[in-house]
């Protein structure tokens, strides 16, 4: 592949659903001169409660999609994918199919950015039910700090209540109490969104923990990160189409992607459907 080529790639942002677009949202502020393509598998979403075996295929199909599409490097905005299968498309699929191009998750910046402002080592980790058995954070947390203990909580009702726009209702008080009871009680001094939907939540989150508890909400550290990655990189940032274009791409296109879509990114999107996904290798 020439270089003048690489010149048109575009940098790829999957997700499940519609969350991804929250961290797209702030990507985009932080380098707004880029190319991207955003994709949501919402025929299949949620991904929360499946198996790691069927994450981890769709997530190749994602991958291949996306690579054939034009993107040079991809970034998995979803916390479930991020840790379900990202270091196997990392370690295996991609040497084998795609050697020289990249993708990156969400969980590695979040725990790197919690390790940093920890005062007491007291994590806490809110997520969806399939981030939390695969203990991405815990392991995450762990590399960078052995003294660090994590303390958990699946939150499996928050998607749910996010997309029905209902993140400012009484009700979703009582559930995100119920939830974090047990972390308050671990004294945690830093609770960690691992969920892309969960910065929706933080302001009720935030009058929950109170000023003293650091939240880690992924958008803008994902954001930072990918900056410096690119700074450290060069070569593919030379490679990085430099046109402001933005193409919202979805396997189920209806009325609810549009107006989440919307609010999740900020500002009207136009998405347009694409066939279901498969594997093309």
């Amino acid at each position: 592949m020439t270089k003048e080529i690489l010149k048109k790639s575009s940098i790829g942002v999957f997700d499940s659903g519609f969350g991804g677009l929250e961290i797209l949202k702030e990507i985009v502020k932080e380098l707004p001169q880029y190319d991207y393509i955003y994709l949501g598998d919402t025929a299949r979403a949620p991904y929360g409660n499946r198996s790691q075996e069927n994450i981890y295929a769709f997530t190749k199909q994602a991958v291949d999609f996306l690579f054939k599409r034009g993107c040079y490097l991809m970034i998995l905005a979803c916390n479930t994918v991020s840790s379900e299968a990202l270091r196997k498309i990392q370690r295996e699929y991609l040497p084998k199919h795609y050697s020289g191009k990249r993708v990156l998750g969400v969980i590695i910046p979040a725990a790197e950015s919690a390790a940093e402002v920890t005062e007491n080592n007291r994590i806490g980790v809110i997520a969806t039910k399939g981030t939390i058995i695969s203990d991405a954070f815990q392991r995450e947390l762990k590399k960078l700090d052995s003294q660090i203990q994590i303390f958990q909580q699946a939150c499996p009702l928050l998607v749910p209540i996010v997309e029905a726009g209902k993140q400012d209702s009484k009700n979703t008080e009582m559930v995100l109490r119920n939830y974090l009871k047990s972390l308050i009680n671990e004294n945690i001094d830093t609770l960690v969104l691992g969920c892309t939907h969960y910065g929706f939540l933080e302001k009720p989150i935030r009058k929950i923990m109170g000023d003293k508890i650091k939240i880690i909400s992924e958008g803008e550290i994902v954001a930072g990160k990918l900056k410096d990655y690119l700074k450290r990189h060069p070569e593919i940032e030379d490679v990085l189409a430099k046109n402001s274009k933005i193409e919202f791409l979805t396997t189920d296109l209806s009325d609810k992607f549009k107006t989440l879509g919307t609010d999740f990114f900020g500002k009207p999107i136009n998405p347009k459907k694409i066939p279901r996904l498969s594997v093309t290798q």
